[in-house]
């Protein structure tokens, strides 16, 4: 078991699917060891400073620094301390607090990284039009607030922080009358952490099944089996509805059962890998995003063992109902399927306003 302690520290300032526009995708993030004003990268940019404003004054010591009990930090302090942005894809609500403060960030100019097509998507907001144009691509245009970096889905990691890399990896996210839209996968990884621990990090996604002809999500659970449980144990991902949606009405995202599906293939990955790594067989030779092939139950039994799987982006009702809050009955539904199938993964919920740290075995409490 790793002993070297937690590699990330993470605060989620929103989680949501919508509607509700104080409860979107955003995640501050730091290495553990260090202060919060030596640095953060901004996961999505949903919810932001406003969202973090409420939080704090719900929770001031939300980020309580190691070196003093009662230093307390403004919503806008953090966000001074804020190096660059990681963006899954443009859609408004995990871009939207970015725009709408990105002419008045404080500190360094912040690099916003992602995949080609989603800086191209911001160009077209930054277009003095829609918004003043507060982004460049030239590392050495000082009057712009933004600096487009993008990231290159060539299987390798790439430094966007002192010790932080991050391999991107497309997923489907839906077609619309345009054709294919696409959003990304982070593997972000500790270089400073002994065991290099990283996790994994999903924007919207569409289950394989419904995209069979240009499966995106397999190749994500292929490079992400061999590292089961040792160096990866953490994995966001969103399930935006709840049990019994159509597959025409999914929107491009999952539901409960698709998430299950999803979780077996990763399990079906984790079960070869292991196989070929032990000298029990050689990976059937085959295109990259065809499956290996299915196995038993029994045999995929307990192998999601020591994961946690966050549930994210949970779409509320824009209508009251009776019930369990949607965020509460989706993650319900997730972790009643995944307990009968018998994954061995423990299902969670990134609750708005938690403070994580990212470790091999558990997740640690806000310090105290």
């Amino acid at each position: 078991m790793d002993d070297y302690g937690p590699a990330f520290a993470l605060v989620c300032v929103g989680s949501g699917g919508g509607p509700l526009e104080s409860d979107l995708s955003g995640y501050l993030l730091k290495p553990y060891k260090e202060e919060w004003d030596a640095g953060i990268i901004a996961l999505e940019a949903g919810s932001g400073q406003g969202t973090l404003h409420r939080l704090l004054q719900q929770e001031p010591n939300l980020f309580k620094t190691q070196r003093s009990a009662t230093q307390t930090y403004s919503a806008s302090e953090i966000y001074t301390f804020v190096r660059c942005f990681l963006i899954t894809h443009a859609h408004l609500d995990h871009i939207s607090s970015l725009v709408i403060s990105t002419g008045s960030f404080g500190g360094p100019r912040k690099r916003v990284y992602g995949h080609k097509e989603m800086l191209e998507d911001l160009e077209g907001i930054y277009n003095w039009r829609a918004w003043p144009n507060l982004a460049s691509y030239d590392e050495n245009d000082e009057d712009f607030k933004l600096l487009y970096s993008p990231l290159v889905p060539n299987g390798k990691y790439h430094t966007v922080f002192p010790d932080i890399s991050v391999q991107i990896v497309p997923i489907n996210h839906g077609t619309t009358d345009v054709g294919p839209y696409s959003s990304s996968a982070f593997f972000i990884r500790s270089d400073s952490h002994p065991s290099k621990r990283e996790f994994l990090f999903f924007g919207d996604v569409e289950p394989d099944s419904i995209t069979s002809a240009t499966p995106k999500i397999i190749g994500v659970w292929r490079k992400a089996a061999p590292m089961i449980p040792n160096t990866l144990s953490t994995i966001f991902i969103e399930c935006s509805w709840p049990s019994g949606r159509p597959d025409d009405m999914l929107h491009g995202h999952l539901s409960p059962e698709h998430l299950r599906d999803e979780l077996v293939v990763l399990a079906t990955e984790i079960y070869h890998s292991r196989r070929s790594s032990s000298g029990g067989g050689s990976r059937p030779k085959r295109k990259r995003q065809k499956r290996n092939p299915s196995v038993s139950a029994d045999e995929l039994r307990g192998l999601l063992t020591g994961v946690r799987i966050y549930i994210i982006h949970c779409k509320e009702q824009s209508t009251q109902v009776e019930g369990p809050p949607t965020r509460e009955l989706i993650v319900g539904q997730v972790r009643a399927l995944v307990q009968t199938a018998g994954l061995g993964a423990d299902i969670l919920s990134a609750e708005q306003g938690i403070y994580l740290s990212i470790k091999l075995i558990k997740i640690l409490t806000r310090p105290t």
